[in-house]
């Protein structure tokens, strides 16, 4: 996955094939390893994750960067506050 040219990417999970739980699980122990302002890019197919992961940010405090969708791919960009 490539980040947009003024987003340096620091952690990467890919989360395609896997459907909910999985992805909102997978991404709750990447954060969880990440320091405060890292950068985080998301790949997933699940179509729940367009509802999951925005209310996971914002359950949580972290910042929705981007959200994008690709063919039959869902990216996110999400940093760490």
């Amino acid at each position: 996955m490539s980040a947009p040219a003024d987003h340096k990417v620091d952690h990467q999970l890919d989360a395609r094939g896997l459907y909910c739980p999985e992805p909102v699980m997978l991404l709750h122990k990447a954060v969880r390893e990440m320091q405060s302002g890292e950068l985080l890019a998301v790949r997933a197919t699940d179509p729940s994750t367009q509802r999951d992961i925005p209310r996971f940010c914002a359950f949580l405090g972290h910042e929705l960067v981007e959200e994008r969708e690709e063919g039959d791919e869902f990216h996110y960009l999400i940093r760490k506050q």
